[in-house]
């Protein structure tokens, strides 16, 4: 189906996108590395609760930690082997979490769920949350929750805009898994009942938008490219011309926004059986010896995937885990991949931003900019002085998408999504006392 051209959305900004790097770089699977530690929150909700012990045997696929309700989501052995510890170590945001170690035999055995044939909406759904799936485009969260909205849907739209710089793993799945992509849409909107499927592009992906051109079922939105033409609200203005108020569920609209990976986990949950064990994501930058878009383990070691790469070009000045728009600075490569993990950054020198913070300019430029249409300066002032109820208020704060695009504009280089997402966190705390 031919591509169309989507709409205009508000805010944004265009920013150096870098995937000159590892655009070119085929996705390669590593090598399992001796040993894996699994994180127990690998989506957005509760972690998941351990149901193995030091001294078990695991099979790669094998159930390692169950959900702990609704918003969470279970969590499997990704090699096979023993699991030899059980224990809280820090994670990238500096808190702690629950993980569960499992020292690698090197046999590769699985242990897979029986593929579904000709399966309906309830065992779609069932299999996704059986098989642990979560949204691998933001937050994580459970795709079976987001499968059974309140709201009729009538439009699924996969999204393959990748406006975060450097990433160019959803690139690379789109041009080499495009078959399974497509499939495995095909059973996420025969779950929801959706009778369009649309998918989104952006412009500077010409062949990736000529792949999906061949499907009759499937129309094709060529995007401007603008970061950040992949949030949700945006992706679905842009594609279909609806708009998502503030408040609002996608579904309240009549769509739902899935990621190209997630679509592809379906599609091997439902015809492979195989649970979310994996990750795929692009090793870039400019002190990274050898950018490449890589599928590993999940709990594989971040020093294990840079000694596969090549290992330290240069001594970089950042790393970030994820996008450097959206994603987190990191102080170690102790820490270990997830799910969600789309990306692994090291940037030198001239990459990173360093400057030392001012004093606000109040020039109002990260409000013109904000593709939510919110006042980022508002809860940077309120939140610094404790003023959570203001912050929230005048600031808008929970609408906040964490694009990062306040902080990219911000002349003075003020922290203004650390200063969001604290307020956010000051928000959720006061909320469980609340609720006690």
């Amino acid at each position: 189906m031919k591509a169309v051209k989507g709409k205009f959305f508000f805010g944004g900004v265009h920013v150096k996108d870098r995937k000159f790097l590892a655009k070119d770089a085929p996705l390669e699977e590593l090598p399992a590395p001796p040993e894996v530690r699994i994180a127990m929150t690998q989506s957005y909700g509760r972690p998941a609760v351990p149901c193995v012990k030091a001294g078990d045997s695991v099979k790669k696929g094998s159930l390692i930690a169950r959900a702990d309700g609704t918003i969470s989501s279970d969590v499997f052995a990704s090699v096979s082997g023993e699991v030899t510890d059980v224990s809280e170590l820090e994670t990238e945001c500096g808190c702690k979490d629950t993980f569960v170690t499992i020292r690698s035999d090197g046999r590769g055995e699985e242990q897979f769920m029986p593929p579904l044939k000709d399966p309906s909406p309830e065992e779609i759904i069932k299999r996704v949350r059986d098989a642990g799936i979560v949204g691998l485009g933001g937050a994580g969260f459970p795709s079976a929750v987001k499968m059974q909205p309140r709201s009729e849907v009538d439009t699924l739209i996969i999204n393959g805009a990748e406006c975060e710089p450097y990433l160019t793993r959803d690139y690379r799945l789109m041009l080499e898994r495009t078959d399974d992509i497509v499939r495995g849409a095909r059973y996420i909107a025969g779950a929801l009942g959706a009778a369009d499927v649309m998918i989104g592009i952006e412009r500077n992906k010409p062949d990736c938008i000529a792949a999906f051109e061949k499907y009759d079922d499937v129309k094709v939105v060529a995007l401007r490219k603008v970061y950040p033409m992949g949030g949700e609200k945006q992706l679905i203005y842009s594609a279909t011309g609806r708009k998502v108020k503030l408040g609002q569920l996608p579904a309240d609209e009549g769509v739902i926004v899935n990621n190209v990976a997630t679509c592809l986990a379906v599609c091997e949950a439902v015809e492979l059986g195989k649970p979310a064990c994996e990750a795929v994501l692009t090793v870039s930058g400019r002190s990274i010896a050898r950018p490449a878009n890589v599928k590993v383990p999940v709990g594989t070691p971040l020093s294990y995937i840079i000694e596969q790469c090549g290992g330290e070009a240069e001594a970089p000045k950042k790393a970030v885990l994820g996008g450097p728009m959206t994603g987190v600075a990191i102080k170690s490569y102790d820490l270990y991949v997830k799910k969600t993990t789309s990306g692994l950054l090291l940037l030198s020198e001239k990459e990173a931003a360093a400057e030392e913070p001012t004093a606000c300019l109040n020039c109002g430029l990260c409000a013109d900019n904000c593709p939510m249409h919110l006042m980022p300066m508002n809860t940077a002032f309120y939140s610094s002085a404790g003023d959570i109820d203001n912050a929230v208020k005048l600031g808008g704060t929970m609408y906040c998408i964490e694009c990062g695009v306040c902080e990219y504009v911000c002349p003075a280089k003020r922290p203004l999504i650390q200063a969001i997402r604290n307020t956010k966190a000051a928000v959720r705390a006061k909320n469980r006392e609340g609720g006690k």
